[in-house]
C-alpha cells in the first residue's frame, strides 16, 4: 500500500479560488488559502493562477531543478480535492466549491435525471461519443456560479484562457504572451490560466518520461520569464493533482464481480462508482475484496459520506443520488478501467501522496 493522504479541505486547491475572491471584494464560497492570503495582502494591479494540469509534488521534485524558478519559489504543499482528478480539482477552482458543493466528481458521473453515466465536460454518454442529450446535462443539473463571474458582479475584472478555446494554441510562451497582454489594459483584474499538461504526456508516457521532464523544463522558463516581465503583479502556479505510474486491469474480465452491477461503474479508474443490485451485496463486498483487497479499499458509500472525503460543506441536492452503494478507493498501483477507453501509463484520482500531493509557487 501506498502512503494515503486524506483531503484537508482548510488547505486545498478549492480553498485558493476563495482567496482570489476576497482580494477582489467578492463573496467567497469556502474558507480561503492561508498561505495564499498573506501574499494578497499586498495591492496588486494583476493577480494571475497558473493551473498545470498533473504537476503534482512528486512530478515538480522529479523532473524540476531544487534551485530552478519553480522550486525556489515555492510556498507551500497542501492537497488536491479529492477526487484527485481534474473535474473535480478545477471546478472546484472555477468555483470556490468542494466536490460535495458542486457535484462535478469524476470524469464521468453518473446523472439520475436521464440515469446514465455522463463524460462530464463533453457532455457525452459514457463511453461513447455521442451527445447524451440535446442539452448541457451537467450544466443543467449541477450548475454553479464561476469564480469569474463572482468578480464580475462585485466590479472587478476578470477573465480565463486554455489552451482548446479560440485562439487555440499548443505553445506555453503563446499563452504567456497572451496573458503579458492582458496584463497592460488598465484596472485590477484577476487572469486564470488553464493549462493541459503535463497531464496529456504524464498519462501517455510515465511519470519518468523525457517528453514530460521537456515540456515541464519549457512550462517554468515560459512562465518564471514571464512573471520576470510583470511589475505590479502576482503570478501564482499550482496543479490540480499529482499522477502515478499505474498498472490496469478490466472489469469486465471479473464477471463474478460484473454480474453484481446495476450499471457500469463512473467516476474514475482509481476511483470507483460502483451500483450494486441489492441481493448480491455481501457476495459483491466478498469478491471485491478476493481479487483486488490488497490494492483496493472497498467502502461503503454512506461511509464515505460520513468521511467527508469528498467536502465539509453542505452537500449539492444532486450529490447522494449520483453515488452509488460502495467506492473503490485505489490504495496501490493499479487501475480498474471498465469501458474501452484509452489505457493509460500514468493515471489520478486516488489519494495517495502521489495523486494527492500539489505545489503553490509564488511570484
Amino acid at each position: 500500500m501506498n502512503k494515503l493522504v486524506m483531503p484537508d479541505y482548510k488547505n486545498c486547491i478549492a480553498n485558493l479560488p476563495n482567496s482570489i475572491l476576497k482580494k477582489f471584494g467578492a463573496e467567497p464560497a469556502g474558507d480561503s488559502l492561508p498561505m495564499l492570503d498573506k501574499y494578497l495582502e499586498k495591492d496588486y494591479k494583476n493577480v494571475i493562477v497558473f493551473l498545470l494540469d498533473g504537476m503534482g509534488k512528486a512530478i515538480l521534485e522529479r523532473h524540476l531543478a531544487a534551485d530552478g524558478p519553480f522550486r525556489s519559489h515555492l510556498a507551500g504543499i497542501y492537497t488536491s480535492t479529492f477526487l484527485s482528478t481534474t473535474v473535480a480539482a478545477t471546478t472546484s477552482v472555477m468555483s470556490g466549491l468542494q466536490p460535495c458543493e458542486h457535484s462535478w466528481l469524476g470524469w464521468d458521473c453518473y446523472y439520475p435525471q436521464v440515469d446514465k453515466n455522463v463524460t462530464v465536460f463533453f457532455n457525452y454518454e459514457q463511453g461513447t461519443e455521442e451527445q447524451v442529450a440535446d442539452y448541457r446535462v451537467p450544466e443543467t443539473y449541477t450548475p454553479y456560479v464561476s469564480v469569474i463571474d463572482r468578480i464580475k458582479a462585485a466590479g472587478k475584472k476578470a477573465t480565463m484562457f486554455a489552451p482548446f478555446w479560440e485562439p487555440k494554441t499548443d505553445d506555453i510562451r503563446k499563452m504567456c504572451a497572451r496573458v503579458k497582454e492582458a496584463c497592460r489594459e488598465k484596472g485590477e483584474k484577476y487572469i486564470y490560466v488553464y493549462w493541459n499538461q503535463p497531464d496529456g504526456f504524464l498519462h501517455r508516457y510515465g511519470c519518468g518520461a523525457d517528453i514530460v521532464c521537456e515540456a515541464l523544463v519549457t512550462m517554468e522558463e515560459a512562465i518564471s520569464e514571464l512573471a520576470a516581465e510583470l511589475t505590479d503583479s502576482l503570478v501564482i502556479v499550482t496543479a490540480d493533482h499529482g499522477h502515478i505510474d499505474t498498472e490496469d486491469v478490466d472489469l469486465r474480465d471479473y464477471p463474478e464481480i460484473w454480474d453484481c452491477l446495476v450499471r457500469t461503474p463512473s467516476l474514475e479508474p482509481r476511483a470507483l462508482n460502483l451500483f450494486v443490485k441489492e441481493d448480491r451485496r455481501e457476495y459483491f463486498e466478498n469478491a471485491f475484496k478476493k481479487q483486488f483487497g490488497d490494492r483496493f479499499l472497498l467502502m461503503p458509500m454512506e461511509e464515505v459520506i460520513a468521511h467527508q472525503l469528498m467536502g465539509t460543506g453542505t452537500p449539492h441536492e444532486q450529490f447522494r443520488g449520483m453515488l452509488g452503494d460502495y467506492l473503490a478507493i485505489a490504495t496501490g498501483d493499479l487501475s480498474i478501467f471498465y469501458t474501452r477507453e484509452n489505457r493509460w501509463l500514468s493515471n489520478h484520482g486516488s489519494l495517495t501522496e502521489d495523486e494527492m500531493l500539489i505545489p503553490l509557487i509564488v511570484f
